[in-house]
């Protein structure tokens, strides 16, 4: 009876360790590689400790809002989200981020499709905070005609659906430069390093030196000073791009900063759990076997 129990006590600690392990590592590779053009200081969600800031969100959702909304979408998020706590808009004053005065305000400068409940016609009303961001466009035909031949991306998870997040974000944004000689490019397209795609077959030059990255239709949206901060901050075309890459990693997953301080609340409990097991174990069955 003595040895099953002695067993049972190692095999839960043993447990408690690797689930901890476990629930580490993907918080901490987090916090790993940088894409090979993010920002020099970094973001200050990166790691497992990261938060968001709150006035650079601010800053990106203008940036977003001002910007990149005039092509592109994000349809996944929803108004009230600007208002949750960790979000852009939180004020503490306003637990329901459906009762937040700013974000209504946001919400009403949208129009969303409805149905009139009375003739039961298609309409517009202006958005509430539950609404969801409306499409840009009526569907993806009506993308392609306006942009040229080419469908611009929801970008509601944007940075989850490409290798390097925000960093690729930032990247793309600033990345911009001149097309380089022996390479063809299309009237409307743009050549951008970090652009993910394959150049060879517009490539004239030694094969053995296809130049990385491909080409977009996007043309580089952002200049100085093209947006004003309310804050003050000058915008410059890399802080308009690192903080609306922050934005949108923030629009991605709005519950990760809830997540990693769950996930180090758990760990912590965890850690202890293994050393108040091993303490048992040692305290109950020393010199018992």
């Amino acid at each position: 009876m003595s040895a099953f129990m002695t067993k049972s006590l190692k095999v839960l600690g043993l447990a408690a360790i690797a689930a901890a392990l476990t629930l580490s590592a993907p918080a901490f590779a987090a916090g790993g590689a940088k894409h090979p053009h993010a920002p020099k200081e970094g973001f200050s969600f990166e790691g497992p400790f990261g938060t968001f800031d709150q006035g650079q969100l601010q800053r990106g959702y203008k940036v977003f809002r001002e910007v990149c909304s005039n092509c592109h979408s994000a349809t996944l998020l929803s108004f009230r989200n600007l208002g949750q706590k960790g979000g852009p808009f939180y004020d503490e004053k306003y637990k329901n981020p459906n009762d937040n005065p700013y974000v209504k305000q946001i919400a009403s400068e949208f129009e969303v499709p409805d149905i009139d409940t009375d003739t039961g016609d298609a309409i517009t009303r202006p958005a509430s905070t539950s609404d969801h961001f409306p499409a840009k466009f009526a569907n993806t035909y009506a993308a392609a005609a306006s942009n040229g031949g080419a469908i611009p991306p929801d970008l509601s998870v944007i940075t989850k659906a490409r290798h390097g997040g925000a960093s690729y974000v930032y990247s793309l944004l600033t990345g911009y430069v001149e097309t380089p000689k022996g390479l063809t490019v299309n009237e409307g397209q743009h050549y951008n390093p970090y652009m993910a795609g394959d150049l060879h077959s517009a490539w004239k030059g030694d094969p053995q030196h296809v130049p990385p990255g491909g080409v977009l239709a996007m043309a580089p949206p952002l200049r100085d000073d093209l947006v004003t901060y309310d804050d003050g901050t000058k915008a410059t075309t890399h802080q308009m791009a690192a903080d609306v890459a922050a934005f949108l990693e923030w629009a991605g997953d709005p519950h990760a900063t809830l997540r990693k301080k769950t996930g180090v609340a758990v760990l912590i409990y965890l850690l202890l759990f293994a050393g108040i097991t091993y303490a048992a174990y040692r305290k109950l069955w020393h010199g018992k076997h």
